[in-house]
């Protein structure tokens, strides 16, 4: 093994709905990364939870997405076949990353990955990892908690109303009620804990409204339903740590009712514009807007801040901030940073370096009481 090479490993898949996604995005990362850096070290989530880790991969990559579904040798010979030189080492065993690895690009997406959870593995595992940490990535993922953090500090939102799936479910008619009277038609309904727009819905009426809570409360406990304002949709990246680079920013414009799962990822029409055709004043607001929030989450490494912009009367409302955003060269956070001079695989290299900085500064935090007083 050559050590002086970076070991760099990818978890990736997950279970969770977005498990396909991070599959594009593992690919993505290890096809971009320079292999005379790099050892890239695979560790493949499956659905069912099984995590299972591919052999060092030193400069020979994968094409298609088939080699990464690593196998343990209990799937059938044409899977295993091609998983090539992948599965012929896929170890299902129990494995040591902290012996493995020097840092973790986690590109799981959704729940289990992007929500502090795989975070908190690695913390105790000890490892630098690239993203944001456990407590901002659960707070990002968590859109009742992150609104309820942007109002803390003061940032533009369009209003809402968080519930819990057991109130809905035991007070239907009250829940609609209250929605109908403070927030009005249409609305978006929303799972608390859900990435890519899955389980969303736009209600325009109260049988519509039934219909997308029943959506809703089939992937979280935790409700959210906001107002619907005319908007064009904005997005900006974030890049640093404590000191914060942003990127252009970029427009979805998107040819159904709204940026849904089909729209991201099956394109379905939807046009990303990058840079926006937007005034200065606008593009200025949205970056000092996203680092505000970005530091508000106590983020670190990389996010995506998503915006509805009211052109009539000149209005910013900050939606999300995404801590682990889609990552394939055609997705929008490396575009718009790629638009901003900073190319695909440059940015992978900056995440890394800023993982490894993040974690020496953690080094230096006290562990024992001795000698204070």
């Amino acid at each position: 093994m050559n050590r002086e090479k970076i070991r760099l490993g990818i978890i990736y898949g997950g279970k969770s709905s977005e498990h396909e996604v991070s599959l594009r995005t593992a690919l993505s990362v290890i096809k971009a990364v320079d292999a005379a850096k790099y050892e890239v070290i695979p560790v493949f989530v499956s659905l069912e939870g099984k995590w299972i880790r591919g052999e060092a991969l030193t400069g020979q990559l994968p094409e298609t997405i088939a080699p990464l579904r690593l196998t343990d040798g209990s799937t059938d010979k044409a899977e295993a076949s091609a998983g090539k030189s992948l599965a012929k080492s896929a170890v299902a065993s129990p494995f040591t990353l902290s012996q493995d690895v020097d840092v973790i690009f986690p590109v799981i997406h959704g729940p289990n990955g992007e929500d502090g959870t795989i975070q908190g593995l690695l913390e105790l595992a000890n490892l630098p990892y690239v993203g944001t940490g456990v407590m901002a990535s659960a707070v990002g993922m968590d859109k009742w908690m992150m609104k309820t953090v942007f109002a803390q500090v003061g940032l533009p939102q369009v209003n809402y109303i968080g519930l819990l799936r057991s109130q809905w479910e035991k007070e239907r008619d009250t829940t609609m009620d209250r929605i109908e009277q403070e927030l009005g038609y249409p609305c978006f309904v929303k799972p608390a804990n859900m990435g890519s727009s899955v389980g969303i819905s736009k209600a325009k009426n109260r049988a519509e409204l039934a219909q997308a809570l029943e959506l809703a409360a089939r992937f979280d406990r935790r409700l959210i339903v906001e107002e619907f304002v005319k908007a064009r949709e904005l997005e900006i990246g974030v890049l640093g740590n404590e000191e914060l680079v942003t990127s252009v920013v970029g427009e979805v414009i998107a040819s159904k009712e709204f940026y849904d799962y089909e729209a991201k990822y099956k394109g379905a029409g939807t046009e990303l514009q990058i840079p926006a055709q937007v005034p200065e004043h606008v593009a200025e607001e949205i970056a000092q807007i996203a680092k505000k929030a970005f530091q508000a989450l106590d983020a670190s490494g990389l996010s995506r801040v998503d915006f509805f912009w009211n052109e009539e009367n000149d209005k910013l409302y900050i939606n999300e901030v995404n801590t682990m955003p889609g990552f394939t060269p055609h997705s929008m956070y490396p575009l718009l940073f790629q638009a901003a001079g900073i190319s695909y695989p440059e940015l992978i290299d900056r995440l890394v370096r800023l993982a490894i900085e993040r974690h020496a500064d953690k080094q230096r935090n006290a562990v024992e009481a001795e000698g204070l007083d």
